[in-house]
């Protein structure tokens, strides 16, 4: 029964019938044969039944927003005891957050991680053989495995420019932004090396040192030469410095953004499609990640081409992460065909979240 509705072969499929799948998930993640130790625990408290009560995507309304209790739950009891096999490899234990509160932290299997870095594939299918350079954070955060795979994917090696978001948070916090600065020039010192060096097709990395590089002409000569794709994530990037970016700094050089998140453990994929005014859409990969956007102060959906509250929401077998409010805003976007819930536009963060300042840094 299972492994028939819930295996990942359903990912933007107008076949897959979504109540049909939402009962399937909650009879995996709800079961004692199947469901982790932490989720079994957790539904003597919700106050429903999640096998009997919850039977289509509107009925995950029912879920508290859990998130900040993965702060401190142990890793073994967030695996699924119905994994088996190659489902059961762990790719790695990656965290969200740090500087909101301390880290949360979650499972990311191996067959799952694949799938996710699989959803923008088609931006990539033609770029053949060719190296990486990737300035991102490594570990405990999951962009950087991202790249070595997608590096892996491309024959290629990756390069590494490794960064600390939350040192050069708490230094910005703390109102020194002189070191803040010199910190993240010192990433694109290295960065300069490689390129100068090397040879690099694939650039993933963040805007804020996106613009780093393009502040030095020599930087931009060498990306303009030997770089085949931009990939930025890790923060947000607005119309107008895309469009700057795309026509007149790197002209030609495919630009791409993942927009996503550790507590979905993965992305969505900007979409060939820009809507009026240049604003890239995001879409996820429904029904394993899905997401809405709400009126903050309701919890109501907006309607489209209106501005609130993401949530996101992680539903597959390997974990369950319902009605998860993100630290950003978005505009509401039609989704593709069959998928549930939306996509979204314009993302940007908010001000502040769970009453600390929001401090967006370079990632």
């Amino acid at each position: 029964m299972f492994s028939a509705v819930l295996d990942l072969t359903a990912a933007g499929d107008a076949a897959v019938d979504p109540d049909e799948y939402i009962s399937a998930l909650m009879a995996w993640h709800f079961s004692a044969e199947t469901g982790s130790p932490y989720w079994l625990r957790r539904a003597r408290s919700l106050g429903f039944d999640p096998v009997a009560d919850v039977r289509t995507f509107a009925d995950l309304d029912l879920f508290p927003n859990v998130i900040n209790e993965f702060r401190d739950i142990p890793v073994e009891d967030l695996i699924p005891r119905g994994l088996e096999g190659a489902d059961r490899e762990i790719a790695g234990i990656y965290e969200s957050g740090g500087t909101t509160g301390t880290p949360k932290r979650f499972v990311m299997f191996d067959r799952w991680m694949e799938f996710a870095l699989s959803w923008d594939e088609f931006h990539y299918a033609d770029l053949g053989t060719m190296n990486t350079l990737a300035i991102t954070p490594s570990g405990p955060h999951m962009f950087g495995e991202f790249a070595s795979r997608r590096a892996r994917r491309h024959h290629g090696v990756k390069f590494t420019v490794d960064l600390d978001p939350r040192w050069i948070k708490q230094l910005i916090a703390r109102g020194d932004t002189a070191d803040a600065d010199r910190y993240a020039e010192h990433l694109i010192d290295q960065a300069a090396q490689i390129l100068s060096t090397q040879s690099v097709g694939i650039l993933v990395t963040t805007p804020p040192l996106l613009e780093r590089i393009a502040r030095r002409a020599e930087l931009v000569e060498l990306v303009r030469k030997q770089i085949r794709f931009i990939c930025w994530s890790g923060a947000h990037m607005d119309a107008d410095s895309r469009d700057i970016f795309k026509q007149e700094i790197f002209p030609g050089i495919p630009l791409k953004g993942l927009y996503g998140s550790t507590t979905i453990l993965g992305m969505s994929r900007e979409r060939p499609e820009e809507l009026p005014g240049g604003l890239a859409v995001f879409d996820p990969p429904s029904p394993y990640i899905v997401f809405r956007v709400v009126d903050p102060e309701t919890g109501a959906d907006v309607e489209v081409g209106e501005r609130g509250q993401v949530v996101m929401n992680h539903l597959s077998k390997y974990a369950l992460m319902p009605n998860n409010r993100e630290r950003d805003v978005a505009l509401m976007a039609e989704p593709l065909p069959g998928a549930l819930g939306c996509a979204v536009a314009d993302v940007g963060p908010v001000t502040t979240f769970d009453n600390h300042s929001v401090i967006e840094g370079v990632y």
